[in-house]
C-alpha cells in the first residue's frame, strides 16, 4: 500500500491517514528549516506544505473537529508535533465575530485556510521596543486568508485577525513552538500606544475529546 502524500485527494479519511500526512508534512518543514534556517524564503516553502495539507478538506471534518459551542467563538485542536514541541500544528475552528487584536508570536507562524476566510491586518512597529509597555504601530497591509491561500509570519511580525461571514471557518496554524509555551507574546493597543503580555487563550482540545 502506498503511503498518501500531502498532495493526494481524499473524499473520506481515517485518523491514520491524517497522521501519516501530518507526519510527512512536518518532516518536510523540518527539512526546509535545517537546509535554509529561519528565513522568509524558508517560510514560503513551509507555507506551501501547509496549504497542500489544508487542501485535503476531508482530513479536517466537523465530525472529528466540531465547531465551538454556540456561546464560544473558537475551538483549537492539537494536530501534531515534530521534535518535541519545536514544530506544532493546530486546527482552529472559529465563529464569525471572533476578533484577535494585534499581536506577535515570538516564533515563526504559518496559517492556511481549509474553509472560510479570515481578514488579517499586518502592522509595522515604529518605535524601538525599548520602553516596556509602550508600542507604536501602523497598518502595513491587509490580506484575506481563504482556501488556497495563507500567511507566513516571522517571530516579530505583528498581525490581527477578524472572522466575518456567516459560518465557522477552519484554518491550520503551524508554529515553531507550542502555543502553550509562548508566554512572552505581546498584544498591542493601537489607540493607547501600549502593549502587554498576551493570554494563552482558549484551551487546546484533541480530536474526539
Amino acid at each position: 500500500m502506498t503511503t498518501p502524500t500531502p498532495h493526494s485527494s481524499f473524499t473520506t479519511t481515517t485518523p491514520q491517514d491524517r497522521q501519516n500526512l501530518v507526519t510527512q508534512a512536518l518532516n518536510q518543514v523540518r527539512q526546509h528549516l535545517d537546509q535554509q534556517g529561519l528565513t522568509r524564503e524558508a517560510l514560503s516553502l513551509i507555507l506551501s506544505e501547509l496549504k497542500a495539507l489544508a487542501a485535503q478538506t476531508a482530513l479536517w471534518n466537523a465530525g472529528d473537529f466540531p465547531p465551538p459551542e454556540e456561546n464560544e467563538r473558537q475551538a483549537r485542536y492539537f494536530i501534531g508535533e515534530q521534535d518535541d514541541n519545536s514544530i506544532v500544528l493546530y486546527l482552529n475552528v472559529m465563529r464569525p465575530g471572533k476578533r484577535i487584536p494585534p499581536h506577535n508570536h515570538t516564533t515563526w507562524a504559518c496559517i492556511a485556510a481549509v474553509e472560510g476566510a479570515e481578514l488579517n491586518t499586518i502592522y509595522q512597529r515604529l518605535d524601538d521596543g525599548q520602553t516596556p509597555g509602550q508600542a507604536t504601530l501602523e497598518v502595513d497591509h491587509e490580506l484575506v486568508v481563504g482556501p488556497g491561500s495563507g500567511v507566513a509570519l516571522m517571530p516579530d511580525d505583528i498581525h490581527s485577525v477578524l472572522i466575518e461571514g456567516e459560518t465557522p471557518i477552519r484554518h491550520l496554524h503551524l508554529y515553531g513552538r507550542a502555543l502553550e509555551t509562548l508566554t512572552e507574546r505581546l498584544t498591542f493597543d493601537l489607540d493607547t500606544g501600549t502593549c502587554r503580555i498576551m493570554d494563552i487563550g482558549v484551551k487546546t482540545r484533541r480530536a474526539g475529546a
